[in-house]
């Protein structure tokens, strides 16, 4: 096993579009999908925890994020074209073998699409701040489409006074939300790719019904966030998730304190618990 805190190892999946990544530790892979506006640091916020508890970490930053290139012509942002990309991530990043697949938000949706599939090696699911339950509202779109006006217009600057102004922050939160928010933003190469996969991925449905998720087999921790901190990834969204999914378990943070989803360290020891049990 390499030495703690060796440097990760850079990989390329796929061509058209490039999807950049890294590799650091050994053991049971954990593939790690980001939430749409952020990029592969943001899953577990730079925690090696996964790493120490014996874990092959895989990061990779989605189409048009962070390092990756952005959709070619033909292409998009919806949920079938980074389905088709993950999956090229683990051919190139874990092979053959079992894996555990976990990601945020617009990454979850993803990790649940890839499992809807029966992918072989597959040995669990990490469903974190689920946002969609089936239904995508003329609400929501607006919301997004604003936000992606306010970044092709306002740039970085707009982008976050937009969320600061429509997001409806708990006070107790604003200065966190913003700050991590912006330094989120400044991570990507390709900030009119954002703007566009803000339009397309809304849109996009990672599958038609809750229901569907009752076909999935493997076990599953469902990682939730109480809505004052994150209303953007409500409460109730983790609880449906988890009573749909066979094999589910709910966490969260205890009330009042900072989400779950956002504790890089503590995020990583529950994942690593949950992997110790497959």
């Amino acid at each position: 096993m390499p030495p703690a805190g060796a440097a990760p190892r850079a990989f390329t999946a796929g061509s058209d579009p490039a999807i950049c990544g890294e590799v650091v530790g050994e053991g049971l892979p954990v593939v790690l999908c980001h939430g749409i506006t952020a990029t592969r640091q943001s899953v577990i916020h730079g925690s090696r925890a996964l790493e120490r508890a014996g874990h092959t970490v895989v990061l990779y930053d989605a189409r048009g994020h962070g390092e990756s290139d952005p959709a070619p012509p033909g292409q998009g942002y919806g949920y079938p074209d980074l389905v088709g990309d993950l999956a090229s991530v683990v051919a190139t990043a874990v092979g053959e073998g079992d894996f555990l697949l976990a990601g945020h938000s617009m990454g979850a949706h993803t990790a649940i699409a890839y499992a809807l599939s029966n992918p072989p090696g597959l040995a669990g699911l990490v469903v974190i701040g689920p946002a969609y339950d089936g239904k995508v509202s003329t609400q929501s779109l607006a919301y997004w489409d604003g936000l992606a006006s306010a970044l092709e217009e306002g740039g970085i600057d707009g982008f976050v006074a937009y969320i600061d102004r429509f997001q409806a922050i708990d006070p107790a939160w604003r200065d966190s939300v913003l700050r991590f928010t912006r330094e989120r933003m400044l991570r990507h190469r390709h900030l009119d790719a954002i703007a566009t996969a803000l339009h397309e991925v809304p849109r996009s449905r990672p599958f038609e019904t809750l229901e569907q998720l009752e076909s999935i087999d493997v076990p599953t921790l469902v990682v939730a966030s109480h809505d004052a901190a994150d209303p953007g990834h409500p409460y109730g969204v983790a609880v449906a998730y988890t009573e749909h999914l066979s094999e589910a378990r709910l966490v969260s943070e205890e009330e009042g304190w900072s989400p779950l989803a956002w504790q890089g360290g503590r995020l990583s020891r529950e994942i690593a618990e949950f992997a110790a049990h497959l």
